[in-house]
Parts: C-alpha cells; structure tokens; sequence
C-alpha cells in the first residue's frame, strides 16, 4: 500500500531558488482507492498530488532516450479531485524522466490525452505538456460582477483589450485581466465568497492577468476549491490562457508568451506557452525535489 512517506515532492516551474509550485508525485498508484489517493494529498497538503497509473508495456526501450510509455493519471488536491493540473503534470514527467530517461509520457487523464515530451538541457530536465483541445465560453455579467466583489475590484479596473471569459485547456478557469500591475500585486480577496462562487460553478483557479507586452504576462491564482489561497504556478491555466489568446486573436508573432506568477507570494515562477494555430497549447517548464521550501533547478 503507498502512503505519504511513498509519495515524491518536486517543484515546478521555479523562476528562481525558492520558487515554483511544489506537487506531491506517486509514480506508481496502481491499487489505490480514491479514499486512500485523497488522504494522501491531504496529508501531504501541496495544492495538488498527481497519481500515476503506468503500463508496463513501452515503446522503445526504457533504458535509451526517446521512449514512449502510456498511464493513467489522476489528480487531487487536499480537498477534492481535479480534472487536470499541469504544474504536477510537469513534476510528474521530470520525477518520471530522472528514473527512466527522457521521452513522451502518453498521459490519460479526466480531460482526455495529455502527451509530455522531456528533454535534457543545461544539466536539467526540460518537460512540455500539450493540452487538451482548448475552448472558451463567455463569463455572464452577474457571475462576472460575484467574483469582481469577492476580489473587491471593480470593472474600470479591467482591461477592455482583454475581455472577461471562462478559458479551458483542461480545467475551467475564468479569466480577469486588469491595466494595473500594482492592483495585481495588492491582491487580497474574500476567500469564502469566491470558494463559493468557484465550487458552485466548478472553476479550477481564477487566472487574473495583467498585461506587460503581447507576449509577457503577469499573474496571480486564486484557488479556494483546492483549500488552497493560492497557485504560485499554474500549468493548466496558462494551457486555457494561451487558447483564450488564438480564440482573440492575440496571439503574438513569435507565437509563444511568458507568464511570471508566484513573485508577489514570494515564489516566483515562469511558464512558457508555446501557441500553435490549432490543437492543444504546448506549456513548458523544469522541476526539482522540494526540499524544506527551497528548490534547487529553476526554468
């Protein structure tokens, strides 16, 4: 039976030493319940824990680059499962690629197929997800005006060029983008309000956004549904936000943007989002052990 002390604790998508988002990884979860999955990422407490089902069969050989293998995976945070989360995607395919050698990790998740392709570069592994096919869906103006009121913000805060809209790649998540970088970083919301507004229209995490340039973004994630304040970084919604982008058409030239999140909650980190013109979004990071809060490999 794995318990807690089985699990692996990695951190995704750090910036810098200290940063990133830690995910609880079991690499081998075959036999477990959903009970006995919950009671460990509760125990554990990260904002989530991935469980990997694999398959014994490969192709290619496990002991030479370029494999390809095939699992399950599941997800759950303290609280409840979730459908997908990429940050423990990205620490599941380096904790996954650092045992077996680098290659495609062939995931079946909820949200349906979910390949990650690692790599070696500078001493490090390098992981990029591809999502599910992305959508969006418009935000309604009462639910928009609930979470503006829980954040306590108000609409002439909002980025006109940036329209409101629930983005998916996985997970749903709404999207705010505000003009102010320092309203961003003065968030502080009502936490019962929004696990109440998110629970009851099965949001994942809030993505609020403000704009650098068309191809860097700065971000924050609230995430009470998990039992969590909030995400330092978000694989599954930068997925949504990077569809949400080619749905508006503003996907930038070199198709590809940067998303800083975790710097105002003192863990910065750094998704990449590669924005291909159809099919999944391509969000690409490291991972490390999680040692005490600190990391040691960064993006």
């Amino acid at each position: 039976m794995v318990t807690t002390s089985d699990a692996l604790r990695y951190t995704a998508f750090a910036a810098s030493d200290g940063g990133g988002n830690p995910a609880g990884v079991v690499l081998d979860a075959r036999g477990m319940s959903d009970q006995e999955m919950l009671a460990v990422a509760a125990d554990i407490g990260f904002s989530e824990t991935a469980f990997l089902f694999p398959e014994d069969a490969w192709t290619g050989s496990p002991t030479d680059e370029g494999w390809q293998r095939q699992a399950d995976v599941r997800y759950f945070s303290p609280r409840a499962e979730v459908p997908f989360c990429g940050h423990a995607t990205i620490a599941t395919a380096v904790a996954h690629a650092e045992r077996f050698g680098t290659g495609v990790l062939d995931l079946a998740t909820i949200a349906g197929r979910v390949p990650v392709t690692t790599r070696r570069h500078d001493q490090r592994v390098l992981a990029t997800l591809t999502s599910v096919e992305p959508s969006m869906e418009p935000l309604a103006p009462e639910l928009l005006e609930r979470a503006l009121a829980a954040l306590g913000w108000t609409r002439d805060a909002l980025d006109d060029a940036l329209p409101p809209r629930v983005a998916f790649a996985g997970a749903r998540h709404p999207v705010l983008a505000v003009t102010s970088r320092e309203l961003l970083a003065r968030l502080a919301y009502d936490y019962e309000a929004l696990d109440a507004l998110m629970a009851e229209q099965d949001w994942t995490t809030m993505q609020l956004i403000q704009r650098e340039r068309d191809d860097l973004f700065h971000a924050r994630n609230p995430f009470p549904p998990g039992g969590v304040v909030e995400d330092p970084a978000t694989g599954a919604a930068a997925a949504a936000f990077g569809g949400y982008l080619r749905s508006l058409g503003l996907v930038p030239s070199s198709g590809q943007i940067r998303i800083h999140q975790g710097d105002d909650m003192g863990r910065p980190s750094l998704l990449l989002v590669d924005i291909p013109g159809q099919g999944g979004i391509d969000v690409t990071g490291s991972a490390s052990v999680y040692r005490d809060g600190v990391t040691t490999t960064h993006v």
